[in-house]
């Protein structure tokens, strides 16, 4: 007879002071929220990208609600604000590369909220339109993303979130001009 033989339920004895299956497993610290380096958190390089990573997220979540992407949006804001242009100017107008600005128009068009057509003093240059199924859309796509913007500034009262705008802009402004 063993001391586990002769010992009563539920009391402890020689045996069980053993490793059982259950508790042979390593064990692990509970998991916590990672925390970044205060090297890192004291930059506000790193903040910008972090923020600017969940920021993406969010906008690309809430746009393909309705199927649209950020491109879209940057090309029917700049269309409704400055009116018709080529190409070549949306590109410059919206930071995007030719061949994005291309593709996005060609899905604006499919879906009838943007019209292409030959610019009459350039054959050679398109002038891109917006309809009023894409004014329509675009009024669409500024609930949605004032909704990100909700979510993302939530811990920033009002006052606080038009202070974080005007800075960011300021240094975009100066970057964008140096």
């Amino acid at each position: 007879m063993t001391p586990a033989d002769s010992a009563a339920p539920g009391q402890p004895t020689v045996a069980s002071a053993r490793p059982t299956v259950a508790s042979a497993r390593p064990t692990v610290a509970p998991a916590r929220p990672t925390v970044a380096p205060a090297r890192l958190t004291e930059k506000p390089t790193w903040l910008i990208s972090q923020v600017s990573t969940q920021a993406h997220r969010l906008l690309t979540e809430k746009l393909a609600i309705v199927g649209a992407r950020g491109y879209h949006y940057r090309l029917l804001a700049a269309l409704e604000e400055f009116g018709p242009a080529s190409q070549a100017r949306l590109g410059r107008r919206t930071s995007m590369d030719r061949s994005d600005v291309v593709a996005a128009i060609n899905e604006l068009a499919s879906c009838g909220q943007v019209q292409r057509a030959p610019d009459p003093a350039d054959r050679r240059r398109n002038v891109i339109t917006i309809t009023p199924a894409g004014a329509a859309h675009l009024q669409r796509l500024d609930g949605l993303l004032t909704d990100v913007q909700d979510e993302l500034l939530a811990p920033l009262s009002p006052g606080e979130r038009g202070q974080l705008t005007r800075l960011l802009s300021r240094v975009l402004e100066y970057h964008s001009t140096a």
